[in-house]
């Protein structure tokens, strides 16, 4: 039988759901001060321990920017800050034994939306954008870094193109998680023509707005893309 007992939270939990409240309240908007931490202290009855890892909670969660020697202010939370919480718990999750498969299946999920989504949306100012995003990739061809730093960028304007800015949050911070696995796919002899090629395609398909092609060549893309990470950490001592 589930035990109904109620726990008790932390002093600090309490300071953290009052604050919280207060910040959400019409009272406050952002780049208003908080009160300091001795007002804060009196006001809720706790000592500074309590106040200071309320604060520095709210930090995290983006809801408060804290300076050395100044009170807290109240900011606005984005989608890449929430996203930067996970890092530290992303780096385990990519220790794990099928951690990295994992993470690839996840962005192949991601990136066969982002591809439909703009081969359906796509204006014609867009599809320029994704065009010169394109033939800049193709002059980085034999120049690993520049190749890579444009891969990047090319599938960056898909996330751009919906609009969303969960979504272009979402893909920088796959692109840092997924870091090495590019960087070491990109060291197999021709991976870099194979990736633009794979490229052409995908903006061929998002230009003439045929979703399904796009998804096929995105797949086939990513894949590639994969067998190459697994192939170069064979080659690794």
């Amino acid at each position: 039988m589930q035990s109904d007992v109620i726990r008790r939270r932390r002093l600090s939990d309490e300071v953290l759901v009052r604050l919280e409240s207060m910040i959400l309240s019409p009272d406050y908007a952002p780049g208003d001060q908080l009160p300091s931490e001795r007002e804060l202290m009196v006001r809720f009855g706790v000592g500074r321990p309590a106040v200071r890892e309320a604060l520095y909670s709210l930090q995290k969660m983006g809801l408060v920017e804290i300076n050395s020697g100044e009170r807290g202010r109240v900011t606005k939370p984005t989608p890449r800050v929430l996203l930067d919480g996970f890092a530290g718990a992303v780096r385990h999750l990519l220790l794990e034994p099928e951690g990295e498969r994992q993470f690839q299946e996840a962005r192949t999920f991601f990136e066969v939306g982002l591809v439909r989504d703009a081969a359906r949306r796509a204006t014609s100012e867009q599809i320029e954008r994704f065009e010169a995003a394109l033939e800049t990739n193709h002059r980085a061809l034999g120049d690993f870094e520049a190749f890579e730093r444009t891969d990047v960028e090319f599938h960056y304007i898909l996330a751009e193109i919906s609009g969303n800015p969960i979504f272009t949050a979402i893909h920088e911070a796959v692109v840092e998680w997924l870091t090495k696995q590019r960087s070491l796919s990109l060291r197999v002899p021709g991976a870099d023509r194979l990736a633009y090629d794979s490229h052409a395609k995908i903006f061929a398909a998002v230009a003439a707005h045929d979703l399904d092609r796009a998804e096929q060549v995105m797949r086939e893309h990513l894949d590639i893309v994969a067998d190459q990470y697994w192939q170069a950490r064979g080659q690794i001592p």
